[in-house]
C-alpha cells in the first residue's frame, strides 16, 4: 500500500503539506483548552475573580474558534485529496486494463478488474481521508497528551502505563486475525460479481433452460460465503469496541479514584486534576481512532495489492521501443503470413502451425474450416490480440511487432464474431469508424451495410437510441451496424469474423455485392462458417486442426481438397456446389 500511496499522492505534495501543518496547527490547540480551563479553575473560579475568568474564557472562546475554522478547513483540504487519490487511480487502472491482451484480462478475470477499479480503489481511498484526519492527529494527540498529562501530575500519570500497553495488546490480536479473512471477503466479493454479472448476461439461456432456481442458489452460495467471512470480521471488531469502551470508562473511574484522593491530599489542584481527565480523554480517544483506523487499514492494504497487481502487469502484447514506419511506397494493406505457428500459453499443442499465404490489396480472402480449425484464432493475430509464437506476421511489409498498435490499428477495421454496440445513438456508435464523418457518409455506410431501410424507420434516424450492447436491436440488426461502422473508418484491411452468421440468405448475399463495389482497393479478410458466404472470394483458405488444408478458388478447390468437398456436400447439393 505505501507503493500505491507514495505513487499517487506525490502530485499533492504541496497540499498535503498545506493539510499536515493545519493538522498539526489542530491538535495542538485540542492540547492548549484543557490548560486553559485548568488556568481559569485554579486562578479564576477558586478565587472568585470574575475578571480572569472573563479575560481566560475570551481567551479559550478565540482559540475555540480558530481551532473550528482549522478543522473545517483541514477537512475540506483532505477530502479533496482523497478523492482526487481515488480518481487518479481509477484512471490508472481503467488505462492499464485497456493495454491488456485477452491473456491478461481472462488471468486477472473481468468481475475482478471492475471490483479492483471500484470497491478496492474505494477501500483505500478512505484510508487516505481518514489518515489525513485521524492518523496524522492521533500520534500527536497521543504523545502530547502524555507530556501535558506529566506536567499536571506525575503519580496520576502512571495509570498511562498500563492502559496504552493493554489497548495495544488487544489491538494487536485483533489484527493478526482479521487481515488473513480481509484478503478472503475481496476474493469473495469479486465472486459475487462473476455470479451477478454471469447471470446478467445470460439471462436469456438461463430462462430457456429453466436454470432459474439453480442461479439463485449459485447466487446464495456465493452471498452466503461473503456473510459469513464478513460475520466472523465483525465478531472480532464486536468484541474490540466494547472492550475498548470498558477500559476507556474504568480509566476515567481511575483517575477520578486516584485523583480525587490527590486532590484531598493536598498533592493536586481541582483545575489539573480536570486537565488530567480531558488529556486521558484525548489520549484514549485518539488511540481509540487509531483503533478505527486499524480495522479499515488491513483490508484496504490487501485492496492496495490488488490494485498493484492490475498495475503492475505488464501485457504480453506491447508496443516495440523504437516503432518502424511503413516504407513509402510499400503494399498498401498487405497481409504476409511468414511460417506462422501459435499456441496459447501453458497450452501442450499449438493451435496454429505451417501457416504461410499472402493476402493483397483488393482481394478478398476468405478462411474457412471446421469448429476449431483456428480460423478465428488466425485473424486475431493480425491486430495483434495475440502476438505469433513462431514465424513472422507483416502488415504493408513491416512485422506487427515492430508497429505501433496504433499505427496498426489504424489500419485494421474489425467485425468481431459478436457485434457489440456502445449504449448512445446509432451515429455515435458509427463514429467510432470516423469521429468526423458526416451523416451523409454515415448513411452510405448504412447503405452498404444493408441496415439503411430499418435505421430510416426508427424514430430518430441516426439519433435513435441504442442501448448498452445493442440489446434494444435484433442480431441481424447489430451485426450489419458493426458492419457499417468499420465502413465509416475507411481502412486499408478489414476483417470479417463470422460477421454475418446473423443475416439471411438474401441479406447476406446483397451485403457482400455491395462491399465488393465499395471495397475495391482494400484488403478484405472473411472467416465464415456457411459455403455461400465464400463462394465468390478471390481465395479460399481451407483450415484443419490448426494447418492450411488447400488454397484456391471455389471451383479450384473442389476439385483439389478434399476437406472443402466434404464441407461443402454438408451444406449444398451438387448444382448449388458448381454455382460459383
Amino acid at each position: 500500500m505505501i507503493r500505491l500511496l507514495k505513487a499517487y499522492l506525490q502530485p499533492y505534495r504541496g497540499r498535503l503539506a498545506f493539510v499536515l501543518v493545519l493538522l498539526f496547527a489542530q491538535a495542538i490547540l485540542n492540547l492548549v483548552l484543557p490548560d486553559l480551563n485548568a488556568d481559569i479553575i485554579n486562578n479564576g473560579v477558586s478565587t472568585g475573580d470574575t475578571q480572569y475568568i472573563i479575560q481566560a474564557g475570551g481567551v479559550m472562546l478565540i482559540v475555540t474558534f480558530v481551532l473550528v475554522v482549522v478543522s473545517i478547513i483541514s477537512v475540506y483540504w483532505a477530502a479533496r485529496i482523497a478523492m482526487g487519490f481515488g480518481r487518479d487511480v481509477r484512471s490508472s487502472i481503467f488505462r492499464k486494463a485497456q493495454d491488456f491482451s485477452p491473456l491478461e484480462i481472462n488471468r486477472i478475470g473481468t468481475a475482478s478488474l471492475i471490483t479492483r477499479n471500484t470497491n478496492d480503489v474505494q477501500q483505500v481511498q478512505m484510508v487516505v481521508f481518514m489518515g489525513l484526519t485521524v492518523i496524522v492527529s492521533a500520534p500527536i494527540l497521543i504523545v502530547g497528551g502524555v507530556i501535558m498529562a506529566l506536567r499536571q501530575d506525575v503519580p496520576l500519570s502512571g495509570l498511562l502505563l498500563i492502559v496504552i500497553p493493554l489497548m495495544a495488546g488487544i489491538i494487536g490480536l485483533v489484527l493478526s486475525r482479521a487481515i488473513p479473512l480481509f484478503q478472503v471477503m475481496q476474493v469473495k466479493l469479486d465472486r459475487i460479481n462473476q455470479v451477478t454479472r454471469e447471470s446478467l448476461a445470460g439471462v436469456r439461456v438461463i430462462r430457456a433452460f429453466v436454470r432459474t432456481r439453480h442461479e439463485e442458489r449459485r447466487f446464495d452460495v456465493a452471498s452466503s460465503d461473503l456473510f459469513n467471512t464478513s460475520l466472523r470480521v465483525n465478531r472480532l471488531f464486536a468484541v474490540m469496541i466494547p472492550t475498548m469502551t470498558l477500559i476507556f470508562n474504568l480509566s476515567s473511574v481511575s483517575v477520578m479514584w486516584f485523583g480525587a484522593q490527590r486532590v484531598e491530599s493536598g498533592g493536586l489542584l481541582i483545575g489539573n486534576l480536570t486537565a488530567f481527565l480531558a488529556y486521558l480523554m484525548q489520549i484514549l480517544m485518539a488511540v481509540l481512532m487509531a483503533t478505527m483506523m486499524f480495522i479499515m487499514v488491513p483490508r484496504a492494504a490487501v485492496s492496495a495489492g490488488r490494485i498493484n497487481e492490475v498495475l503492475e502487469t505488464e501485457s504480453v502484447v506491447r508496443d516495440p521501443k523504437v516503432p518502424k514506419r511503413v516504407a513509402a511506397g510499400a503494399a498498401v494493406g498487405s497481409v504476409e503470413f511468414r511460417d506462422v505457428s501459435f499456441g496459447y500459453p501453458a497450452a501442450e499443442q499449438v493451435v496454429l502451425e505451417g501457416i504461410s499465404l499472402t493476402a493483397g490489396a483488393g482481394q478478398t480472402t476468405a478462411f474457412i474450416g471446421s469448429t476449431g480449425s483456428g480460423k478465428t484464432t488466425l485473424i486475431n493475430l493480425i491486430p495483434r490480440s495475440y502476438d505469433v509464437s513462431g514465424g513472422s506476421l507483416l502488415v504493408d511489409g513491416v512485422d506487427v511487432r515492430e508497429l505501433s498498435r496504433d499505427d496498426l490499428w489504424s489500419r485494421i477495421a474489425v467485425i468481431p464474431q459478436r457485434a457489440f454496440l456502445f449504449s448512445g445513438t446509432i451515429a455515435s456508435n458509427l463514429r467510432f469508424g470516423d469521429e468526423n464523418a458526416t451523416d451523409e457518409e454515415l448513411w452510405h455506410a448504412l447503405e452498404i451495410a444493408q441496415a439503411r431501410e430499418f435505421v430510416e424507420a426508427m424514430p430518430g434516424g441516426l439519433e435513435a437510441p441504442i442501448a448498452l450492447g445493442g440489446r434494444n436491436v435484433s442480431g441481424g440488426q447489430r451485426q450489419r451496424l458493426a458492419i457499417a461502422r468499420a465502413i465509416v473508418k475507411r481502412a486499408e484491411i478489414y476483417i470479417f469474423d463470422d460477421s454475418f452468421s446473423a443475416l439471411d440468405f438474401k441479406t447476406d448475399s446483397q451485403l457482400r455485392a455491395a462491399l465488393r463495389r465499395d471495397l475495391t482497393s482494400a484488403t478484405v479478410l472473411i472467416v465464415a462458417q456457411r459455403v455461400g458466404t465464400i463462394m465468390t472470394a478471390d481465395r479460399i483458405v481451407v483450415m484443419d486442426e490448426g494447418r492450411i488444408a488447400g488454397i484456391g478458388t471455389h471451383m479450384e478447390l473442389m476439385a483439389t481438397c478434399g476437406t472443402y468437398q466434404e464441407i461443402v456436400a454438408s451444406q449444398l447439393t451438387a448444382a448449388e456446389a458448381q454455382v460459383a
